[in-house]
């Protein structure tokens, strides 16, 4: 079995009754509608932004993903997310 990190994650509940109606229209679960919508956005990044280096993936602290908002939507290189610390939807 592949190594797999637990994640948190909070959302809304409309969103998270969408998620669990589409992924059940397209016949996976939620866990694994996520991990397509992931792997699809990975993807796109990579493809307009360039491929990311092996030495920044290790350099990555996952330790990150336990929900610390200290360090919540900020990328390596200091700079913050789009949108806050939150993400863009929470500027909504």
């Amino acid at each position: 079995m592949k190594n797999q990190t637990e994640l948190t994650l909070r959302l809304p509940e409309d969103l998270l009754r969408r998620l669990i109606y589409i992924a059940q229209a397209e016949g996976r679960t939620p866990n694994n509608h996520l991990l397509l919508l992931l792997r699809n956005n990975v993807q796109y990044f990579e493809r307009t932004k360039g491929r990311i280096p092996q030495a920044a993936l290790q350099a990555v602290d996952l330790s990150l993903a336990a929900g610390s908002k200290q360090a919540a939507g900020r990328p390596t290189d200091g700079k913050q997310a789009a949108g806050g610390p939150d993400g863009p939807e929470a500027d909504a």
